[in-house]
């Protein structure tokens, strides 16, 4: 039988080599046009292609390392500082944070889409929570404490569900009563990228819900998430970059 972790480091590899190629489309419309949206469309996929990367190369570690702390839950940490990193990146959390990062960087982004006057008590509130979020993520690990896991998966859920909803919401509304057939492709195109964002996460806690009652992981919810965010990254850039839509120029 295939090892379950060998399978997740074929497909997020190849997840990593199709999203890297969309974004260096995104890169590329950034530097033909110097568009500041263009930019924060590439920082936000970067930094979620980033947590793929190391979502990867922690099943690099596990199958492959001979760590036996990394490989075996029943070893305890040597707590070291390689020990500290390397659990933290077989534990999602390297991760965490750079799709807290790109989350972030997607708030700007939306604000910036919609030309929306800046409310700094919601911006506060996002970036605080986001913030508690991110440093949570990164020290508040045990290892072999599933909840602990399961809250930082829900912590993050939480905040891609704060800034991506309105996302959502408000594209969707744009797309409707928008009747320049390019901006209706643009302002769909930013509605599906904000549904797959909040659909990979979704996902992702549903598998580590089906985890914490014993499960081994790697379930159908596990291969759909990472595939949600190439349905983004493709929305984005088909819909909103490939026509050169400058929106609020």
């Amino acid at each position: 039988m295939i090892n379950p972790y060998f399978i997740g480091i074929i497909y997020e590899g190849s997840i990593i080599i199709i999203a890297t190629i969309l974004l260096i489309l995104i890169f590329s419309n950034y530097i033909k046009t110097r568009h500041y949206l263009s930019l924060l469309l590439f920082l936000m996929f970067l930094n979620y292609i980033i947590a793929i990367i190391f979502s990867w190369f922690s099943k690099i570690l596990i199958l492959f390392s001979n760590i036996n702390y990394v490989i075996d839950e029943s070893i305890p940490d040597p707590l070291t500082p390689l020990s500290w990193i390397l659990l933290r990146i077989t534990g999602f959390r390297i991760s965490f944070l750079f799709i807290i990062i790109g989350t972030l960087i997607s708030y700007i982004f939306k604000e910036k889409v919609f030309n929306l006057e800046i409310n700094k008590i919601r911006k506060f509130c996002i970036f605080f929570y986001g913030s508690f979020t991110a440093i949570y993520s990164i020290i508040i690990y045990i290892k072999e404490n599933v909840l602990f896991d399961a809250l930082a998966f829900l912590f993050v859920f939480i905040l891609v569900l704060a800034v991506y909803s309105p996302f959502m919401i408000r594209a969707y509304k744009s797309y409707r009563t928008t009747q320049d057939l390019l901006y209706k492709k643009a302002f769909l195109s930013l509605s599906i990228m904000s549904l797959s964002l909040i659909v990979v996460f979704f996902n992702f806690l549903i598998d580590r819900f089906l985890i914490l009652l014993g499960g081994f992981g790697f379930t159908i919810f596990y291969f759909l998430a990472w595939f949600c965010v190439i349905i983004a990254i493709f929305g984005a850039y088909y819909g909103f970059l490939k026509p050169s839509l400058n929106i609020n120029d």
